[in-house]
């Protein structure tokens, strides 16, 4: 594509479209309003949830169907070829096995300005599979040949990747940016899902909104909990538990549910798409994670006007600034401490006061048109377009 045409065309790598941060950042960048940029998305593997969300927003979507985790050799000469045809000015990965294998593609299909996007936090990577470590040690190597820029979304995990060996003078963090049209105040939809799970309007209700995860650590939460009813500072409250594996099938949370007594207090949702919703219906979210990058349910929850109540990992602190709680990471009774705080402050102020700030907080430093911008300066300078 020649440099005389003023739009940008952005080609996206990313492994999948299923339910998860990256996928949901990578639809607001791409569905967000603008004439000056158009996007492709290319997934490695299929097309999730967000390929035809993406395609009725008039993205251009197109899926590999590689397996997860391996490596393909067709898969790698199909990207290529797709990169050839569609000539971006850009190509912007997502992820450890995207980075590698979308920047190493475009380098061979002769495209130059590869702006790579890190999304995990760094911390506890000795827990990520054999193959993601792998994939790292060789993308820490290729980071001063292969991208011309590197995308963190969160400063802590900016560190840590330098740390092990990414080139930092890539480096930019752009955070990630929330449409506060979508995630806001909601009652009608409060009452609905509270209605749905059968809790009262009096009941106190928290919630997390986490895939099953070691690194999620709702042990943590739950172990919180039953520190909480053992100190008999519980009352009526109730915990929904929202995201792929919070169903009852789920053996291992399960076990953990029971050895706690915590049966009638947790609410198993399984995974929802009507996420504004499920932030509204809680008087509360907590995260509960060992290690995060930038948790999007922070910020969606503060947006929505629901207090947070987070552990100390990633930039989740960063986030909630002095709107929020934060307590130590792996330490049950201090997170039992900081929900117990939160949930006084919403017994004698009111859940709607003490979220303002929250949404406030979003609104001023995390609004979605801020990574927006971010994004199409990084685009811009190495692709060689001034602004």
């Amino acid at each position: 594509m020649t440099t005389s045409n003023p739009t940008l065309h952005i080609l996206h790598v990313i492994t999948g479209l299923g339910q998860g941060g990256a996928e949901s950042v990578l639809y607001r960048l791409t569905t967000a309003s603008s004439q000056s940029v158009t996007h492709t998305v290319v997934s490695l593997t299929d097309g999730g949830i967000y390929a035809e969300r993406l395609r009725v927003a008039g993205v251009d979507v197109r899926t590999l169907g590689m397996s997860r985790g391996r490596f393909s050799i067709g898969g790698f000469l199909a990207l290529r070829r797709l990169i050839k045809e569609r000539e971006p000015d850009v190509v912007q990965t997502w992820m450890y096995h995207s980075d590698l294998l979308g920047g190493l593609a475009a380098r061979s299909a002769g495209v130059r300005a590869i702006s790579w996007g890190i999304r995990n936090s760094g911390a506890f990577l000795e827990k990520s599979s054999r193959s993601a470590r792998i994939v790292l040690r060789l993308c820490a190597r290729l980071s001063r040949r292969v991208p011309a820029a590197i995308v963190c979304c969160a400063q802590d995990a900016a560190e840590r990747h330098k740390a092990v060996g990414y080139d930092g003078d890539r480096m930019v963090v752009i955070n990630n940016g929330y449409d506060l049209a979508r995630f806001s105040p909601d009652p009608l939809g409060r009452e609905r899902l509270r209605k749905e799970w059968d809790v009262p309007a009096d009941v106190p209700l928290i919630g997390c909104v986490a895939r099953w995860d070691p690194l999620k650590d709702h042990e943590n939460l739950l172990r919180a909990l039953a520190a909480l009813e053992a100190e008999d500072k519980a009352g009526k409250m109730r915990c929904a538990l929202i995201g792929r594996g919070m169903t009852a099938d789920n053996q291992a949370l399960s076990a953990i549910i029971e050895q706690f007594g915590l049966r009638s207090r947790v609410i198993l949702v399984g995974p929802r798409d009507d996420i504004p919703a499920v932030m509204n219906a809680l008087d509360v979210h907590v995260l509960s994670s060992r290690a995060e990058g930038f948790p999007n349910v922070v910020a969606e929850a503060m947006a929505c006007g629901t207090p947070c109540v987070v552990t100390q990992v990633g930039d989740a602190a960063r986030i909630v600034g002095d709107a929020g709680w934060v307590a130590p990471a792996e330490r049950p009774g201090a997170l039992a401490g900081a929900i117990g705080s939160a949930l006084a402050a919403v017994a004698e102020y009111g859940r709607n006061t003490v979220g303002e700030h929250g949404r406030e907080r979003v609104q001023s430093e995390f609004a979605l048109d801020r990574m927006v911008k971010g994004y199409l300066q990084v685009w811009r300078k190495i692709a060689g377009r001034a602004a």
